[in-house]
C-alpha cells in the first residue's frame, strides 16, 4: 500500500519513470531477439555409416560404439541416440542445448567423427562417414510414382537419386532429402558356394580380383616433358577405367586353371545389374512407388518449406517428369 501511494502522491515522478521504461522496451525491441513462433527443439547433428555386409550387432559394437565414444562431451550436448541395423548402415544423432549455433555444433561433431576415423572398419572409411545438421523429425514423405507402370521400382529409385535428390536439397528449409529403400543401380554378384569349392576359392579372393580390375588407373602420356629429346607433339593416353556392364563383370579374370584355361567371374557366380538395397517395398494404392524422406533444417517454417518443394517440382521441364507424378 505505501509503494502505490508513493508514486499516487507523485505523478510527474511515475509519469518520468513509465515513460523511461517504455523507451528501453522500444530500444530493446531492436536488439533482442523476438518470435511469434521460437524454436523448443533441440538442434540435432546427425552422423552416418555404413558398413557393407555387416549385421546390426557388428556395427553397433565397431561403429556406433567408437563414434559414440569419440563424440561423447562434446561441448554443449544434451543426449544422444543410434541405430544400427542389418544393411549394414548405422545413425546416430547428437542433440545440443537450445539456442545455441548448428553450424558450431556441426564443426565440433565433425572434429570428433575425423579423430575417430582410425579406429573404424576399412571398409567404413572407404564408404565415408557423414556429418550433417538436420532435424529429427521428418517434415514430409514425398511418393514418387509411375502411374502408367512404365518404369519399375529400381528405375524410379534410381531416377529419384540422380534427378530429384539434389533438387530438394537446394529448396530453401530442406535440411536432408533420402531415398527409401536403395535408390541406385548395383551390380549384384551371387557367387555359387559349389562351384568355388571346386575350383578352391574363396568369397574374399573374389572380392579382391574384382575391385583390382574394377578400378581407374592413370594410363600417362607419350612424349611428356621432361625429357632428352623434346618432341612436338604430347599424346595422352586413355585406358579403360571401371567397368560398366554385366559382360565387362562376367569377363573378370580370376586365375589360371591347371590346364592353361582362363578362369572368370562368370564361371563360379550369377552376374545381374539390380538395386543396391533390397529392404523396404513401398506400394501406394497397389501400385509401385518409390518414397523419398524430407527432413526440416532447423529454424525454418514448415509450411513454407513444403511450397517451396511444390514449386520446384512444378517449375521442372515437363519432358523430365514424363511418365512420373508425385
Amino acid at each position: 500500500m505505501n509503494f502505490s501511494n508513493f508514486f499516487i502522491k507523485r505523478p510527474i515522478f511515475a509519469s518520468v519513470l513509465a515513460i523511461i521504461l517504455t523507451l528501453i522496451g522500444l530500444m530493446s525491441m531492436r536488439v533482442l531477439p523476438i518470435e511469434q513462433y521460437p524454436s523448443v527443439v533441440p538442434p540435432t547433428v546427425s552422423v552416418s555409416a555404413t558398413f557393407p555386409g555387416a549385421d546390426a550387432e557388428t556395427v553397433a559394437q565397431t561403429v556406433a560404439a567408437p563414434l559414440a565414444e569419440a563424440i561423447n562431451g562434446v561441448e554443449n550436448m544434451l543426449y544422444m541416440t543410434s541405430t544400427s541395423a542389418d544393411n549394414g548402415s548405422m545413425s546416430l544423432s547428437v542433440a545440443f542445448n537450445i539456442g545455441t549455433d548448428g553450424d558450431i555444433n556441426t564443426i565440433n561433431v565433425n572434429n570428433r567423427v575425423q579423430g575417430a576415423l582410425s579406429q573404424l572398419p576399412e571398409a567404413v572409411q572407404d564408404q565415408g562417414v557423414t556429418v550433417e545438421l538436420r532435424s529429427s523429425s521428418i517434415l514430409m514423405l514425398v511418393s514418387l510414382i509411375s502411374p502408367d507402370d512404365d518404369y519399375d521400382q529400381v528405375f524410379m529409385q534410381n531416377y529419384a537419386t540422380l534427378n530429384i535428390l539434389d533438387e530438394l536439397r537446394q529448396v530453401p528449409g530442406v535440411g536432408d532429402a533420402e531415398v527409401l529403400g536403395g535408390g541406385e543401380f548395383a551390380m549384384r554378384i551371387w557367387m555359387d558356394p559349389d562351384k568355388l569349392a571346386q575350383y578352391d576359392l574363396t568369397p574374399s579372393e573374389v572380392a579382391s580380383a574384382i575391385r583390382a580390375q574394377n578400378t581407374e588407373v592413370p594410363a600417362g602420356s607419350l612424349a611428356a616433358t621432361p625429357q632428352s629429346d623434346p618432341r612436338a607433339y604430347t599424346y595422352t593416353i586413355t585406358a579403360g577405367g571401371r567397368l560398366s556392364n554385366t559382360d565387362d563383370f562376367r569377363d573378370i579374370f580370376l586365375r589360371t586353371n591347371p590346364d592353361g584355361s582362363a578362369l572368370r567371374l562368370d564361371d563360379v557366380a550369377r552376374i545381374e545389374l539390380g538395386a543396391s538395397f533390397y529392404g523396404i517395398d513401398a506400394k501406394l494404392n497397389g501400385g509401385t512407388m518409390t518414397p523419398i524422406m524430407i527432413n526440416q533444417q532447423p529454424g525454418a517454417n514448415a509450411l513454407e518449406t513444403a511450397r517451396g518443394w511444390k514449386r520446384s517440382w512444378m517449375s521442372w521441364p515437363a519432358a523430365s517428369r514424363r511418365g512420373s507424378n508425385m
